[in-house]
């Protein structure tokens, strides 16, 4: 919290770990796990930095993944006792809720792809998985909202625009399809759509559960977008009959994804344009680098550019219209990286592993730099 009052945020995004507040996924609660976020809650308001606060992020109780996990209907009610006892418990300093990151990420790198916990490979259980999530949404949120009727709740969903290879019909009805796989699945539906009837039709032989959210509203207050790259598909193989294609000579992070600005722009005016939603939020945007640190400082130009860039396509987003109201960067200290553990590094603020020790990176000093300058211009604009 000392390194975000100095780098003079004025909100930070954190995440409750259901395991440390209720480790068995139901019943009685852990006293210690909740008083360590009453103390981070009440820090991070002390320095002035409101809290957003995200329920799920990917770490479920291993005594509910052991009953099935999210591909059991029960986790649904227990997300939502889960919801309601958080929200009584913090909600008096929270207002600002999102209940899930990143669902398509939980049901399909981690039950169709596999490469995300709890590592299944079953296409039909990750679209089920995918249901579940979106039932936990609406029922977490009336819980939020019923225990704390003035809270704001909304989600975090990670989006892309998917682009065809070529200039092939074949290739375009591939993009079509990557589409409603990666944004149009959850987005219709929380947006009072019910899933894509594309979609449904092409996940017939995995689901038949679409009608269980007719007359299902997401209800939310804000959208949280999480943008990294675009998506460039080609017509293949497998239930999505598509292929995952990259650009040969692109720029790239360390991680492999293209760097491209202009469709951060695209996705946040198209959803924009096809869902009007009340309030926007990127809640998370950023890039992995090599950062090296030496002479005990780390000098990161490219992360600074990326972030240049993506703040860029954000302002003119709000130019034309898009209400995006604020903007977390992926992240602040280097963390766990799921899948590619501590070996890929996001931060602002470098973490030296073995010791914990932080330091700014030149992107936080640039960071902390906008961030003042805003400041100021705000206050030169009120005072004309």
């Amino acid at each position: 919290v000392a390194l975000m009052h100095e780098l003079g945020l004025g909100a930070y995004r954190l995440s409750i770990s259901w395991p440390r507040v209720i480790p068995s996924g139901a019943g009685a609660p852990n006293e210690m796990g909740i008083a360590f976020y009453d103390r981070l809650i009440d820090e991070l308001l002390a320095n002035g930095i409101r809290p957003f606060v995200t329920l799920y992020h990917w770490d479920l109780p291993q005594a509910l993944q052991d009953e099935g996990g999210w591909g059991s209907r029960a986790v649904v009610d227990q997300f939502a006792a889960y919801a309601d006892l958080v929200a009584r418990r913090l909600g008096d300093r929270v207002k600002d809720w999102m209940t899930l990151n990143e669902p398509e990420v939980v049901a399909f790198a981690g039950h169709h792809v596999g490469v995300h916990a709890p590592g299944i490979r079953d296409f039909g259980k990750a679209v089920l998985v995918s249901h579940h999530l979106l039932l936990a949404h609406r029922a977490a949120a009336d819980a939020i909202r019923a225990a704390r009727p003035t809270a704001r709740v909304g989600i975090a969903l990670n989006l892309s625009p998917c682009e065809p290879a070529t200039d092939s019909a074949e290739d375009a009805a591939a993009a079509t399809r990557a589409d409603g796989y990666l944004n149009r699945w959850f987005l219709d539906p929380l947006y009072g759509r019910g899933y894509p009837k594309d979609m449904v039709a092409l996940y017939a032989p995995y689901f038949d559960r679409a009608r269980e959210l007719d007359g299902y509203h997401g209800r939310l207050d804000f959208l949280g977008v999480n943008y990294y790259t675009r998506r460039l598909a080609k017509a293949g193989d497998g239930p999505l009959q598509l292929d995952r294609v990259e650009r040969e000579g692109a720029e790239r992070t360390a991680l492999g994804w293209e760097v491209h600005p202009s469709s951060f722009h695209k996705i946040l005016t198209r959803v924009q344009r096809d869902y009007a939603p009340r309030e926007m939020f990127v809640t998370e945007n950023g890039a992995a680098y090599d950062d090296v640190l030496d002479d005990d400082r780390v000098d990161d130009p490219a992360r600074v550019s990326f972030l240049t860039r993506h703040f860029a396509a954000a302002a003119d987003a709000v130019r034309d219209g898009v209400p995006l109201r604020g903007y977390f960067i992926w992240t602040l200290m280097d963390n766990f990286e799921w899948a590619h553990g501590t070996s890929k590094r996001f931060g602002i603020v470098h973490t030296e592993y073995r010791t914990q020790r932080r330091r700014i990176k030149s992107s936080g000093r640039w960071y902390r730099d906008l961030i003042a300058a805003h400041h100021v211009a705000r206050a030169e604009a009120a005072a004309k």
